[in-house]
């Protein structure tokens, strides 16, 4: 090999390994440079959105105090009820020979629904009849004796007088006075027996009135329980033939009360209520009564209402079950809060671990705490805190509360004011 040729292969040997060193170069100065971007943005991120969602704390779901109009009200089922309800019997045994009325059939009181056979007590009215008038013939004839001893007796005084008391003797003076007497004592007796007399034919009458079956009331005929034929016995507790309902223009709904909710009901509140015939419409009442005898109904206790219903078009009918809505508290211009803003409570602020923060953490201000909750302290007038959105920050209020619907909770006291944000849950659910 030549000078030369060994030259430029030298050459060659040295522009290579220049070229390499050069690449190498370039290498750590790209890598490096990609490392200091990353560094860079991991910074900015850290300012843009780490910092500054701590600053700003948790997200929160807001609703504003607001005047409004509260209605409070109590909810019951019923049945129900004519007015005035009777059952129609019969106080006499006998054989029901007709009934002229039906079901539905209106009646007026003292008409005549059936009767019973007759004969039986026409008979005894006749019978006693005639005992009267024999007891009045005694008594006339007894009157007569009274008179006739009476004279005898007056005759007697005057012999006695013209012959110096020397006739009539004496035993025949004393003879006459106790005719007389005796005749007195007969009229008395006579004038007992005619009493006696009449009583019995006055009861008998009033049998044969009873045997005609006759309306207490002016009604309806609800149900109609005896046909003609039927045999009636009468016993201490009589048969139902009839029963019948007075105007039902005018209605009672019977109500079942809570335990817990007859503390707040009234007589004289109004109520509306629906009941299944009529599902798109609301009826009007009043309440009239609210019983003391509880009932318990496996376990559940409750109280009878009773509540006045105008049924002019008789829309209603006895049996329908009744929904009713009693309104017991109605508060207007009354501010008010959701209730759930009464049951929210923000909660703690986990501690930061030591060793979790890092280097550019720890370098960095520690976000301020939202909330400090041990600087609320429950107030010992039985008020109530919630808590208020203020400048994004969540801030616990004082407050004493009223009436509730359920939903919302009229506020009485305490420094909310109308349109303050309250806090009802945190955002997303943390």
């Amino acid at each position: 090999m030549t000078d030369s040729t060994r030259t430029d292969a030298g050459a060659d040997a040295g522009l290579a390994a220049l070229v390499a060193q050069h690449g190498r170069r370039r290498g750590r100065r790209r890598w490096m440079t990609a490392a200091v971007v990353l560094l860079a943005a991991l910074a900015a991120g850290y300012f843009l959105f780490g910092r500054n969602g701590a600053e700003e704390g948790p997200g929160y779901v807001t609703q504003p105090a607001a005047r409004g109009r509260l209605v409070v009200t109590v909810t019951a089922t019923g049945n129900l009820e004519p007015t005035n309800q009777v059952s129609v019997g019969s106080e006499l045994s006998g054989t029901v020979t007709a009934v002229y009325v039906d079901d539905d059939d209106r009646v007026t009181k003292g008409q005549v629904l059936a009767e019973l056979d007759l004969s039986t007590f026409e008979d005894t009215v006749a019978k006693s009849r005639a005992t009267v008038a024999v007891a009045e013939a005694g008594l006339q004839q007894a009157k007569a004796t009274v008179a006739e001893a009476r004279a005898k007796l007056n005759r007697y005084r005057q012999v006695a007088k013209l012959s110096n008391n020397k006739v009539p003797s004496k035993t025949e003076m004393d003879t006459a006075e106790a005719e007389l007497a005796r005749a007195v004592a007969t009229v008395a007796s006579a004038e007992a027996s005619i009493i006696e007399a009449k009583a019995t034919l006055r009861s008998d009458e009033t049998k044969l009135g009873k045997a005609r079956i006759r309306s207490p009331i002016d009604g309806v005929v609800l149900e109609r329980s005896v046909d003609p034929g039927q045999a009636v016995a009468a016993s201490l507790q009589a048969v139902t033939l009839f029963t019948l309902a007075e105007d039902l223009s005018k209605m009672e709904l019977k109500v079942d009360i809570d335990e817990a909710d007859v503390g707040q009901v009234k007589a004289g509140l109004p109520v509306s209520f629906t009941v299944d015939a009529w599902p798109d419409r609301r009826f009007e009442a009043v309440i009239t009564r609210v019983g003391f005898n509880a009932t318990d109904s496996d376990g559940v206790i409750s109280y009878p209402a009773v509540l006045q219903v105008d049924n002019s078009d008789l829309s209603l009918r006895p049996g329908m079950t009744g929904t009713a809505e009693i309104t017991t508290v109605t508060r207007d211009d009354a501010l008010l809060i959701p209730n759930a803003a009464l049951r929210f409570e923000p909660p703690a602020e986990p501690a930061a671990a030591a060793g979790g923060r890092g280097v550019i953490g720890s370098l960095m201000p520690r976000p301020p705490a939202a909330t400090r909750r041990s600087q609320v302290t429950a107030a010992e007038d039985g008020s109530k805190r919630v808590w208020v959105l203020r400048s994004g920050v969540a801030e616990p209020v004082q407050v004493r509360t009223g009436a509730s619907d359920g939903r919302s909770t009229e506020i009485v006291g305490g420094d909310l004011q109308a349109g303050d944000s309250v806090i009802t849950e945190q955002a997303g659910g943390r």
